[in-house]
C-alpha cells in the first residue's frame, strides 16, 4: 500500500448551515435563530463555551437575514445611524473600552428604534458581562438568552469530522469514536486535539493513526496538569 502523503494545506473553515451538526446540545439555539420574529425587542443573546459553534451560527444567521457580523472593536468607527440590516455582534470576554461600550449603547438603541434584529454573541450571559456604562448594562441584562449546552457524543463526533475536513485531513472513520471516548469532552478540547493531531502528523510526515493519537492525547493530558 502506498504511503499516505501529508501536506501543510491551508485550513478552510466551512460556515454553511449544511456544515453545522444539530444535536440536543444546540437544537434550541438553532430553533431560536431560525425564528427571529419571536425575539423580544428583536434582540437575542447567543451564549455557549469556546468552540461551541456560536460564530458559525452567527454567520449563517447573518447571511440568511442579509446582515453582517461585527466585533465591538469595529463599532466606534462604524456608521451606526446608517445601519439598515440585521446585525450580529461578538462580545469579548475581557471588559470593553469605554468607546466600545458607548458605541454598543448607541447601536442597541438604533436597532431597537429601527426594529432591526440584533444578535449578541458571547461565552457568558449578559448578566455576567463586565459593563461599566449603567444604561448599557441594564439594556444588555434585559436581553433574552439562548444557550448552547455541553456537547454530547454525537455532536463531538460531528465536530471532529468537520474539523478534520476543514484541514483537509483524511481520517479512518473508526478512529472518530475512539477519539471521542479518550479525549476531554468539551468544544475547546476537541479543537485543541485536532490542531495537535494535525501538527504531529505533519511533523512526523505520517497519517493520523491510533498510536499517533494516543501520544498526542498523552501530551495534552500532561499540559493540563
Amino acid at each position: 500500500m502506498a504511503e499516505q502523503l501529508i501536506f501543510d494545506l491551508p485550513k478552510r473553515t466551512a460556515l454553511g448551515r449544511g456544515d453545522f451538526f444539530v444535536s440536543s446540545a444546540n437544537v434550541l439555539a438553532v430553533t431560536r435563530l431560525d425564528d427571529t420574529e419571536t425575539w423580544p425587542n428583536a434582540k437575542l443573546a447567543l451564549t455557549g463555551p469556546e468552540g461551541a459553534g456560536k460564530s458559525h451560527l452567527a454567520h449563517d444567521w447573518s447571511k440568511a437575514n442579509h446582515g453582517h457580523v461585527m466585533l465591538t472593536a469595529d463599532l466606534p468607527s462604524a456608521d451606526i445611524p446608517g445601519i439598515a440590516t440585521a446585525l450580529a455582534v461578538e462580545i469579548p470576554d475581557a471588559p470593553m473600552p469605554s468607546a466600545e461600550e458607548e458605541a454598543l449603547f448607541h447601536l442597541h438603541n438604533h436597532m431597537i428604534a429601527q426594529n432591526l434584529p440584533l444578535l449578541l454573541i458571547a461565552r457568558t450571559p449578559p448578566a455576567r458581562w463586565t459593563i461599566t456604562l449603567p444604561d448599557l448594562k441594564s439594556r444588555m441584562q434585559a436581553t433574552d438568552v439562548v444557550q448552547i449546552e455541553a456537547p454530547d457524543e454525537a455532536l463531538l463526533s460531528a465536530m471532529l469530522v468537520k474539523l478534520f475536513t476543514d484541514r483537509q485531513l483524511q481520517i479512518d472513520p473508526n478512529l472518530i469514536p475512539w477519539l471521542v471516548t479518550h479525549s476531554e469532552r468539551s468544544f475547546a478540547a476537541i479543537n485543541r486535539l485536532v490542531v495537535a493531531l494535525d501538527a504531529e502528523a505533519l511533523a512526523q510526515k505520517r497519517a493520523i493513526t491510533r498510536p499517533l493519537a494516543r501520544r498526542v492525547l498523552d501530551k495534552l493530558d500532561e499540559e493540563r496538569r
